[in-house]
C-alpha cells in the first residue's frame, strides 16, 4: 500500500507531522489532565465537576458572542493570502488585534452587566452572581488571545501552538489546583480567569516571535478588512454560539432533571470522550484548515486533501477510541475517582460519537474552506435542533446516559448530511480506502460496544482488548505504508518492515 513518491505522499507526510506534533503536546497534557482531573473530583466532587462545567459554558459562549468569530475568519483571511505577500497580512494581522480588544472589552462589560440574570437561569440562585461576575474577566482574556492565536494558525506555526497548548496544561495545574485547594467551589470561577490570563499571555509571546512588519493603515484599509472579518466572522460567532449554546442546554436539561451530581458525571464523560480524539480534531484546524482553504477553488485537490486527512485521522483514533470505550471504567476512576462510576456509560456512548466525528469533520471543512456561510449557517443549526432535541427526548428516558445517546445520534444524522453536502458541493466521494477504514472501523467499535451490552463485564472487556490490539496492530502497518521509513524510530524500522512485506 505504499503510495508512490509525490505529492499525495508528501501530503500524508505533512498530515501526521502536524498530527503528531499536536498529538505530543496532547500526550504531555493528557499527564496535566490526570493529575488537574484527580484534584478536582477529590476536591470538589461530581456536584463540584457540575459547577464548573457551568461556568465553562458560560465563558464559552460569552466568549464566542464578544468575539464575533473574527478568530476563525481571521485564520481563514491569513491563509488565503499568498505567503509572501507581508503587506496584506500585516494588514489583516493590524486589524485582527485592535478589534479583538475593542470586542473583548464589550464582552466584559456585556457579561457584568448581565451577571445576575445569567447566574438566576442558570443555577435557579443568585448565589453564583459574583462568579459569573469574574468570568467576565476570562472572556476578556479569551478574546483577546483569540485575536493573536489567529495569526499563528494562520501562518500554520504549529510548533508554537503545540507549546501554547502545553503551557496551558501545565499552568492549569499549578495554579488552578492550588486555588481550588485553597478557596474550594468559590475559587472554580478564579481559576478560569488564570487559565483564560495564561492562554492570553502565551498567545501574545508566540505571535509577537513571528515576523510581521508594522505597515501604515488607512482608515479606508481598516474598515474594507474588518469588513471582511465580520462577513464571514459572524457566520462563524453563529456556529460557535450554537454549538456553545447546545453544550450548555444539554447540561441544563440534565442538571435540571437529575441535579448538579449527574452533570458533573456528563461532564467527566465528555472531557475524556474527546481526550483522545481531541488531538487529532486539534490537528484538523490548526494545520489541516489552512492547508484546504489554500486549494479551495480546486475540487480535486479538496477531495484528495479530505480523503488523506481522513485516512490517517481514522486509523490513528481508531484503536485509542476503541481502547477508551473497552477500558472506560478504569479510565474514570484513574482520571477521576470512584465516585465517577456512573460517568461509564455516558462515556461509552460519546466514544462511538467521537468515531463517527472523526469520519465528519474532515467533510465539514470543505464547506469553510469554500466560504459557504450560508450552507455552513443552517448546517450548524440544525446540528444544534437536533441534539439539543435528541438529548431532551432521551435524558428523561435514560438519565445521564441519555446526553451520550444524544450526542451519538447526532453524529450519525450529522455524518449523512456533511457527505451529502460535499457531494453536491465538490463532487466528494469517499476514496477505497476510506469506505474500506469506515465499513470496518464503525462496525468493530459497534460490536464492542455492544458487548458490554450482552456479556459479563470479563467477557466484553476480554474481548474489546483483543480488538483493540488488532485494530492497533492494522493500523500501524496501514501507518507504516503510508509513511518513509525514516519517519519511525530505528527500534521499530524491521517490525514495520516486516508489516509492509505481509
Amino acid at each position: 500500500m505504499t503510495p508512490p513518491i509525490g505529492t499525495g505522499s508528501k501530503s500524508y507526510l505533512q498530515i501526521v507531522k502536524s498530527t503528531m506534533l499536536i498529538g505530543g503536546s496532547s500526550v504531555i497534557n493528557v499527564m496535566f489532565s490526570i493529575i488537574r482531573n484527580k484534584a478536582m473530583a477529590l476536591l470538589l466532587g461530581p456536584e463540584g465537576i457540575g459547577v464548573m462545567a457551568l461556568y465553562s459554558s458560560i465563558a464559552d459562549i460569552s466568549q464566542t458572542v464578544a468575539g464575533l468569530g473574527i478568530n476563525a475568519s481571521g485564520v481563514r483571511q491569513i491563509a488565503a493570502v499568498n505567503s509572501k505577500d507581508t503587506v496584506q497580512i500585516a494588514e489583516v494581522v493590524a486589524v485582527l488585534r485592535r478589534v479583538s480588544l475593542l470586542l473583548g472589552f464589550v464582552g466584559t462589560a456585556l457579561l457584568l452587566l448581565f451577571s445576575a440574570p445569567i447566574a438566576k437561569f442558570t443555577f435557579g440562585t443568585p448565589q453564583h452572581t459574583v462568579g459569573v461576575m469574574l468570568l467576565s474577566l476570562a472572556v476578556f482574556f479569551q478574546v483577546a488571545a483569540g485575536g493573536r492565536a489567529a495569526l499563528i494558525q494562520g501562518m500554520r506555526d504549529i510548533s508554537s501552538l503545540a507549546w501554547m497548548s502545553v503551557l496551558g496544561g501545565l499552568f492549569s495545574v499549578v495554579v488552578g489546583v492550588p486555588i481550588i485547594y485553597f478557596f474550594g467551589e468559590p475559587g472554580i470561577a478564579i481559576s478560569l480567569v488564570a487559565a483564560a490570563f495564561a492562554s492570553f499571555v502565551a498567545s501574545w509571546w508566540f505571535s509577537r516571535r513571528i515576523d510581521i512588519p508594522r505597515v501604515p493603515l488607512t482608515a479606508r484599509r481598516f474598515l474594507q478588512e474588518t469588513s471582511a472579518l465580520f462577513k464571514l466572522g459572524i457566520v462563524f460567532m453563529a456556529s460557535g454560539f450554537l454549538t456553545m449554546g447546545s453544550a450548555y442546554a444539554i447540561r441544563l436539561i440534565v442538571s435540571s432533571e437529575s441535579g448538579l451530581h449527574a452533570a458533573g458525571l456528563y461532564q467527566a464523560a465528555w472531557s475524556l470522550g474527546g481526550l483522545y480524539a481531541g488531538f487529532i480534531l486539534q490537528a484538523m484546524g490548526t494545520d489541516f484548515y489552512p492547508r484546504l482553504t489554500a486549494v479551495s477553488e480546486n475540487n480535486t485537490e479538496c477531495n484528495r486533501l479530505v480523503n488523506e486527512q481522513t485516512e490517517v485521522s481514522i486509523l490513528l483514533a481508531g484503536p485509542g477510541l476503541i481502547a477508551t470505550l473497552t477500558l472506560a471504567p478504569a479510565v474514570m476512576a484513574l482520571f477521576y475517582s470512584s465516585a465517577f462510576q456512573g460517568a461509564v456509560e455516558i462515556l461509552r456512548w460519546i466514544c462511538l460519537g467521537m468515531m463517527l466525528r472523526i469520519v465528519a469533520w474532515p467533510i465539514g471543512f470543505i464547506i469553510l474552506a469554500k466560504g459557504a456561510k450560508a450552507i455552513f449557517f443552517w448546517s450548524e443549526v440544525a446540528a444544534a435542533v437536533v441534539h439539543v432535541g435528541l438529548a431532551w427526548l432521551c435524558v428523561p428516558a435514560f438519565g445521564a446516559a441519555g446526553a451520550g445517546l444524544a450526542f451519538f445520534g447526532l453524529y450519525v444524522w450529522h455524518s449523512v448530511l456533511m457527505y451529502c453536502v460535499a457531494r453536491r458541493f465538490t463532487n466528494f466521494r469517499w476514496s477505497p480506502a476510506n469506505r474500506k477504514l469506515i465499513t470496518a472501523y464503525l462496525p468493530i467499535s459497534a460490536l464492542v460496544f455492544g458487548a458490554f451490552q450482552c456479556l459479563p463485564l470479563w467477557q466484553a472487556t476480554s474481548l474489546g482488548l483483543f480488538i483493540a490490539i488488532l485494530v492497533g496492530l492494522f493500523s500501524l502497518r496501514m501507518l507504516a505504508g503510508l509513511l518513509p521509513q525514516h519517519m519511525f524510530p530505528k527500534a521499530i524500522r524491521p517490525l514495520l518492515e516486516s508489516m509492509r512485506g505481509a
